[in-house]
């Protein structure tokens, strides 16, 4: 009998246009990282994923895979533009034989704080995203890296010290440095950075006081040298197809995530600037302001590099100069 009259309710339900039907399920998004959990970029993105679930009502779910356990760092931007993952994090300039645009953050010298690094991600803003569409893909947000040193096993003075060093390269920018100083590039991921130096197949590089402590440098290698050369960014960037296929209120929250994450990653990124030096020191490791020549070394390279660098880039990595001049 109840089985007839719950038959008969359902009936009544069908026929009146309601629906028991179950909520949809999220969008599950796969996020690969190359930096460990702990890494506040790796942080930053979590805290993105989260807006994005809040926001979207949990119609996205972001689930984020740090260290290169999904994809490795050299395999993140191509992974994302063949749809094997539909978003993800990479450092920008180490992309930087996809398109000029991608080096200008890592050209010595160009913008050395924080304040001149946002005017320069301003600056290079409209070029970026005309080539990123290029290649099928959209940009999300970016974080900046605090200032970059050089990491050393053996005290440098000045240029000439880091002839036949063997140098970790992550970038065409990092391996043109190399080259100009008479240094050895290997290339070397972010998630290979501690094996590499405590088996010697590294002896130096240049990346922030963030990367020296994620690795714990510390434990292999004595000097980092505050050049302040450059301020590289990370991006965040998604599948042009999947992101085409968003609705407008979907698009609008995710875009809305991705700001405040990049608010949040920057402001954490200059907090933590000075508490990386202090950390490595307490450490051991000797933190030392490069000597004069050192730093004339570096700005020689710097000045020629901005030179070729413009001479590539084509008109709108000229006009992104420019634009960053103005400001």
């Amino acid at each position: 009998m109840l089985s007839r009259r719950l038959f008969a309710v359902c009936g009544l339900a069908v026929a009146g246009g309601f629906s028991f039907a179950a909520p949809a399920a999220a969008e599950k998004w796969d996020m690969p990282l190359a930096y460990p959990a702990s890494n506040y970029h790796s942080e930053t993105a979590a805290k993105f994923a989260e807006l994005v679930k809040q926001k979207t009502g949990g119609k996205i779910e972001i689930v984020t895979h740090p260290n290169g356990s999904l994809f490795k760092g050299d395999e993140i931007f191509r992974a994302v533009r063949t749809g094997q993952a539909p978003i993800g994090e990479r450092l920008m300039s180490a992309i930087g034989n996809e398109g000029p645009i991608f080096e200008i953050d890592s050209v010595p010298f160009l913008a050395t704080s924080f304040a001149a690094s946002k005017k320069l991600h301003k600056a290079a803003a409209a070029e970026t995203d005309k080539v990123m569409a290029s290649k099928g893909v959209k940009l999300l947000y970016a974080v900046a890296w605090p200032p970059q040193g050089l990491y050393s096993k053996k005290p440098i003075a000045s240029g000439a010290d880091m002839k036949g060093v063997k140098f970790r390269a992550y970038s065409p920018a990092t391996a043109k440095i190399a080259e100009m100083l008479g240094a050895v590039a290997t290339k070397i991921e972010a998630a290979e950075v501690t094996q590499a130096f405590s088996t010697g197949v590294v002896e130096s590089m240049i990346s922030s006081g963030s990367t020296g402590y994620d690795a714990k440098l510390w434990e292999s290698t004595k000097y980092w040298y505050d050049v302040q050369a450059w301020l590289p960014k990370n991006m965040v960037f998604i599948n042009l197809d999947v992101w085409n296929k968003l609705d407008e209120p979907t698009k609008k929250a995710v875009t809305e995530a991705a700001a405040e994450a990049e608010a949040i990653g920057w402001a954490k990124a200059e907090e933590l600037s000075g508490y990386y030096k202090k950390e490595l020191a307490a450490k051991g490791m000797s933190i030392e302001a490069p000597t004069a020549q050192l730093k004339a070394d570096f700005e020689k390279v710097g000045a020629q590099m901005v030179q070729e660098w413009s001479a590539k880039a084509g008109d709108g990595g000229k006009a992104a100069i420019e634009a960053f001049k103005k400001m």
